[in-house]
């Protein structure tokens, strides 16, 4: 009797997944965009929440779920190529995810274009190809291939042209719109030997591109987190550090294990001040080091050592510790060949000011050659070591002289 009750129940869940999966095929009918389909929005949400929580394994089943689902589609691929490209964000100076996230981002525009071809409403097609080489684009920058960089950009703009006007899709547009009406006018400013290759595109307006990924931020929901990972280097770069670190609170808050944005909520909140979370967030993102979480490696990490270094040296006075931090601050530097980084020249010249206060002069002295040897010439860090070194025979010459009159 118990095995012919299971036999049923076990038929009728197949005919509720069958009826589901026939049902859902009706869904689709009603919607012309992917991109529109609440049923869709659901099924990806905690997907994508995984994905930037850094859950790869749970988000990457969801989007073989979509792949399977949709396997003609580009929002599968474009998904599973966003998800490599997380795993670059922590150390973009990271290789290993490259050719993955290429090669997504390439079928996305395969299939993007094939969608193109067959559909009259070219906007979805447009958006997915506007996102797959605007991904790509993004990529080039990084590995400062100008020449690709470029001609993916172009191709971006041309899309995302074409798919303007859709008011469905306007929240997500918005996010193409403002990174290159921000970064078109900050560009030459901070790269003026780009400055040729931005004459072949459109002038931007900084203000106004901010205001689009705000909106974006707000209102979007596939884009929306990558306007926010945008606007908090952008805030920083503009000097509103208190929005900076509203933002990194809340976004480290929506994803406490991401550790892009608990890298920036440890440093925004160190820049406003706000000693005890720095702090906090500084010991989390060391012990997720230790514990090998994804994401977690030399760059957080030397972030997080340098501001635990600072409070224990300036706060708590605490020089033991101090010493300790700065030199792993040091060390995270060396692994990820960090020597221009600004934290591992300040932890140099610490540890060099803490061993002249101690009188190693001979140990003060190499650690403020070194800062003079790899800081940039134009930095604090560089004055204040050859300040130091200054110093540093001043002080060993009234030592002789008052060895002599002793």
């Amino acid at each position: 009797m118990k095995k012919s009750i299971l036999v049923l129940i076990g038929f009728l869940m197949t005919l509720t997944v069958r009826a589901q999966v026939y049902s859902l095929a009706d869904f689709d009918k009603k919607y012309d965009m992917l991109l529109k389909h609440p049923g869709v929005q659901i099924e990806s949400a905690e997907a994508i929440n995984s994905l930037y929580n850094y859950k790869f394994y749970e988000a990457d089943k969801e989007f073989r779920w979509l792949r399977t689902r949709y396997p003609d589609h580009p929002m599968p691929y474009f998904l599973m190529a966003l998800a490599e490209w997380w795993k670059i964000v922590p150390n973009t100076e990271n290789t290993d995810f490259d050719d993955k996230c290429l090669a997504y981002l390439d079928t996305t525009i395969t299939k993007a274009e094939k969608l193109y071809d067959l559909k009259e409403d070219k906007v979805e097609a447009s958006f997915f190809l506007a996102a797959g080489y605007g991904f790509k684009g993004r990529l080039y920058s990084e590995r400062k291939k100008w020449t690709k960089a470029t001609w993916a950009g172009k191709n971006a703009l041309k899309y995302f042209e074409k798919c303007k006007g859709n008011g469905d899709l306007t929240p997500e547009l918005l996010f193409g719109d403002g990174l290159y009406n921000y970064y078109a006018q900050w560009i030459p400013k901070n790269y003026p030997a780009l400055k040729p290759i931005l004459m072949f595109f459109p002038k931007g307006n900084k203000a106004q591109g901010i205001q689009q990924l705000e909106k974006t931020a707000n209102n979007a929901f596939y884009t929306r987190t990558e306007a926010r990972y945008f606007l908090l280097q952008i805030y920083s770069m503009e000097n509103e550090y208190g929005k900076a670190y509203d933002l990194a609170k809340y976004m480290w808050q929506q994803y406490p294990d991401n550790p892009y944005f608990e890298r920036y909520y440890a440093r925004t909140a160190f820049v406003r001040g706000y000693t005890n979370e720095a702090t906090a967030a500084s010991n989390s993102i060391l012990n997720k080091i230790e514990r090998g979480m994804d994401g977690y490696e030399g760059v957080g990490g030397r972030t997080a050592a340098y501001i635990l270094a600072y409070t224990n040296h300036h706060y708590t006075r605490d020089l033991a510790k101090a010493k300790q931090y700065y030199q792993k601050t040091i060390d995270f530097a060396k692994q990820t060949n960090s020597y221009d980084a600004a934290y591992y020249w300040a932890s140099v010249l610490s540890l060099g000011k803490i061993a002249a206060a101690e009188k190693n002069y001979d140990q003060a002295q190499t650690y403020f050659k070194e800062v003079l040897d790899k800081a940039d010439r134009k930095s604090s860090q560089h004055k204040e070591a050859k300040e130091g070194l200054d110093n540093l025979k001043k002080q060993r010459r009234e030592e002789r002289r008052k060895a002599r009159k002793s």
